[in-house]
């Protein structure tokens, strides 16, 4: 058959097996790891279909039907070796694909022929593949954001005393700490993790319900024997690794399960959107910077640029994957009784796209963890630069108890805080204010008094023991239970 980019001239659709010339998605070539794009490749779901198959085949032998071991000899030994060509020529013949896979796997199998998707629907392969792909990359998710919440730890724990301006609308408010700050984001990845880690629990196969849900196809294979059919599902969810399948279903499993799942991910989209944002931000400021390579380049026309490429990337992406939440959505609240179609097309794009980007978000938030630059003397200036006047309280009642009055002083220090700050916005190098304060005699203090009060430390509250006990009491015991899965190596940053 002539084919033309890509498309099978004779019936205008697109033939998977011609690359050349053709749209390219940038998650799988530029962004997700190969691990989570192989998992929604066309040759995952199409083996899983045929250990799905074999698994239907060996518990309905098990349970009495007229299944020999030649035929599932025959079945396992073909199992890996798919033979692509037959069944995309048949797919273009009847134009379905499960039934065209079957027929290919006839072809390898063919004494098993007749007993392959014995009593199923297509979904049978469909629903419960998809439900395969979606909690092997969850687990994939869980490792990363494991990985990446033990490196925020440790930028958490090795920061949690030093002192670092607060802001809030993004103007200075009080002091934090560093660490402080990071457990702010540790938080968000923590939430993240008890909500994944949720889903992948509650994850279950459709099982083999039949063409409405009824299972009334293998209710009458083993010829109205109930505890059969019960056993059958149970049988071959555990074949595949699952414990359970959905009590209910029509031929499809609930669609709400996706839009759980993908808003799930969503919800550590704008966790790392969140982390993007601020550190896109700390970069302007220059306390704290993503990595940035040897031979790497920040402009095309400003050569001196370090833009924050890795956290811009960050954000684009999470917001891809929220917007995106919103597909499986609008599927779940449009379904027809126990069957329609218009869910196919869409889930087809947006549940692969969904894990890839969550991938991707995974893998360049990590990167950015893992090679975080603090630049400490920086964030000291700027601390003290803002510290006169987050202190004016404290000079306020160090001056009552030198026998000032609070009214007089009040008014005092709103007078030479606006000098101050005029005179930084005029271009001062420095914060003056202290000096303002300590010539005034209606304070009565002198310029060494204000120094011994004016240490950053004895501003940030409780930050260094609130961060402390969260590592401690929250953090630590999850990364305890993941030890083996926890490794050194920072994430790549694919182009």
């Amino acid at each position: 058959m002539e084919t033309e980019g890509g498309i099978c001239r004779s019936v205008g659709r697109y033939n998977p097996f011609v690359k050349r010339n053709s749209a390219s998605n940038p998650l799988t070539e530029r962004y997700a790891s190969k691990e989570m794009s192989y998992l929604f490749s066309a040759d995952f779901k199409f083996r899983t279909w045929r250990r799905l198959w074999i698994a239907l085949a060996e518990a309905e032998k098990e349970l009495g039907l007229e299944i020999t071991d030649a035929q599932l000899a025959e079945l396992r030994a073909n199992a890996e070796d798919i033979n692509y060509e037959d069944a995309e020529r048949r797919e273009r013949e009847i134009r379905h694909d499960v039934m065209s896979h079957i027929y290919a796997f006839g072809l390898q199998a063919p004494s098993a022929k007749g007993i392959i998707h014995l009593g199923a629907t297509s979904a049978f392969v469909t629903d419960n593949t998809d439900i395969l792909q979606m909690a092997e990359a969850l687990r994939i998710l869980i490792r990363r954001l494991v990985n990446l919440m033990a490196k925020l730890r440790e930028l958490a724990w090795t920061w949690r005393a030093t002192p670092a301006l607060a802001f809030t609308h993004f103007q200075p408010a009080q002091l934090t700490t560093v660490g402080k700050r990071a457990t702010l984001w540790l938080h968000d990845l923590l939430l993240d993790y008890h909500e994944l880690d949720f889903r992948l629990s509650q994850l279950a196969l459709l099982g083999v319900k039949g063409a409405t849900g009824t299972q009334a196809s293998f209710l009458n294979l083993f010829k109205g024997d109930e505890s059969k059919v019960n056993r059958l599902e149970q049988l071959v969810a555990e074949k595949v690794g699952m414990r359970r399948s959905y009590p209910v279903s029509g031929q499809t499993y609930s669609r709400k399960v996706d839009a759980q799942v993908v808003s799930a991910l969503s919800g550590f989209a704008q966790s790392a959107s969140k982390f993007g944002y601020d550190m896109r931000l700390l970069q302007h400021l220059r306390e704290i910077e993503e990595p940035f390579e040897e031979e790497q380049v920040g402009s095309s026309a400003m050569a001196y640029k370090r833009n924050p490429m890795r956290a811009e990337r960050i954000d684009a992406l999470s917001r891809h994957l929220i917007v995106n939440s919103l597909n499986p959505a609008l599927t779940a609240a449009t379904q027809w009784f126990e069957r329609t179609l218009d869910d196919s097309a869409n889930r087809r794009i947006a549940i692969p796209e969904a894990f890839l980007a969550a991938d991707a978000l995974a893998l360049i938030y990590d990167n950015i963890v893992g090679g975080i630059v603090v630049h400490e003397e920086v964030i000291a200036a700027n601390v003290r630069r803002e510290l006169p006047f987050m202190m004016t309280e404290n000079l306020m009642m160090e001056g009552v108890r030198a026998g000032g009055d609070r009214q007089v002083l009040h008014e005092r220090v709103r007078v030479h805080s606006q000098a101050a700050a005029d005179a930084l916005k005029s271009g001062a190098a420095a914060n003056d204010l202290f000096d303002r304060i300590a010539a005034d005699a209606l304070f009565g203090i002198d310029r060494e008094t204000i120094a011994r009060i004016a240490r950053p430390e004895n501003y940030t509250g409780l930050s260094k023991q609130q961060t402390e006990r969260f590592l401690a009491e929250d953090v630590d015991p999850i990364l305890e239970k993941h030890r083996s899965e926890i490794h050194a190596e920072v994430g790549e940053v694919r182009v």
